[in-house]
C-alpha cells in the first residue's frame, strides 16, 4: 500500500468518523442528555449552600455547543487513527474485503476499546464519584482499555497461528475463548470501583449508562458503514472500470 492510498485512506477515515460523530451526537443529545440534566440537578440539591459556584459557562451551552464540538473533534481524531489502523490490518486479518474489513475492525474496535473496559468500569453521570479518586479511577479506566486492545490483538495472532491446524472456525473459537479466559482474570484481580450514592436515583444511572454504550455503539457502527463504503471505493473500483469498459465497447 503505498504513500498515496494512505493519505486518501486517512482523509476518508477522518470523513467517516465526521459523519459517525453527526450520529453519535444526535445518540448523545437525546439519549445521555436528559440523564446527565437529572445527574446535574441530583448533585445541585445535595451540595451545601455555600459550595454553588457560578457556571462559567451555562448548561444550554455545554449540551449544545460544547457537546456537538467535543464529539466532532472526537470522532474525526478516532477516525483518522482507525483508519491508519486499517491501513495496517486490511489483508493481514483474513481474506476479506475493503468493506467487510471495515466492518470487522469496527466492531473489534468497539469490544477491544470500549464493551469490555465498561463492563468492569462503567461510565458514571454527575454527582456520582469520589472526586478525591478521580486519578485513580481515570487510571485503572485506562489500564483495563489497554489491556483489552493487546489481549485482541494476541488473540488475533493466536487465531492465525491455530488456523492452518484446527482450520479458521475452531481457530477463532479458541482465540475467543482464550480472550474472554484472561479478560475475565483481569476483572477477577483489578480493583473494583463502587462509588455511587446511596440514594442517587438507579434508573437515572441506568439510562446515562446505557446512552453512553449507545452513543458509542452509534459511533462504531456509523464509522465501519461509512467508512467501508468509502474504502470499497477507493480500493476496489471494478464496478466502475466494468461500466465504463462496456459503455466504450457498446457502439462497437
Amino acid at each position: 500500500m503505498n504513500s498515496a492510498i494512505v493519505r486518501n485512506l486517512l482523509v476518508r477515515g477522518m470523513l467517516a468518523g465526521l459523519g459517525a460523530g453527526v450520529l453519535a451526537l444526535v445518540a448523545a443529545y437525546f439519549l445521555g442528555e436528559p440523564s446527565v440534566g437529572k445527574a446535574i440537578g441530583f448533585e445541585e440539591a445535595h451540595a451545601p449552600a455555600h459550595e454553588h459556584e457560578v457556571e462559567l459557562v451555562s448548561r444550554s451551552l455545554q449540551s449544545t455547543a460544547g457537546l456537538a464540538t467535543g464529539v466532532l473533534i472526537y470522532g474525526v481524531a478516532f477516525g483518522g487513527i482507525a483508519a491508519l489502523v486499517y491501513c495496517f490490518a486490511l489483508g493481514r486479518v483474513g481474506r476479506f474485503t475493503p468493506r467487510a474489513t471495515a466492518l470487522l475492525l469496527s466492531g473489534c474496535a468497539l469490544l477491544a476499546v470500549y464493551v469490555v473496559p465498561f463492563l468492569k468500569y462503567p461510565a458514571n453521570p454527575p454527582a456520582v464519584g469520589d472526586p478525591d479518586t478521580i486519578g485513580k479511577r481515570t487510571t485503572l479506566y485506562f489500564l483495563m482499555m489497554v489491556l483489552s486492545v493487546l489481549l485482541a490483538i494476541a488473540a488475533t495472532i493466536l487465531g492465525k497461528r491455530l488456523a492452518p491446524r484446527f482450520g479458521n472456525w475452531w481457530a477463532s473459537v479458541g482465540a475467543v475463548v482464550a480472550f474472554a479466559l484472561v479478560i475475565g482474570v483481569a476483572y477477577a484481580f483489578l480493583p473494583a470501583v463502587n462509588e455511587v450514592p446511596a440514594d442517587f436515583p438507579a434508573t437515572v444511572l441506568w439510562r446515562f449508562r446505557l446512552s453512553a454504550l449507545a452513543m458509542q455503539v452509534t459511533l462504531w457502527a456509523g464509522f465501519g458503514l461509512v467508512f467501508g463504503e468509502l474504502a470499497e471505493r477507493l480500493l476496489n473500483p471494478r464496478p466502475a472500470a466494468a461500466a465504463s469498459s462496456s459503455t466504450v465497447a457498446a457502439p462497437g
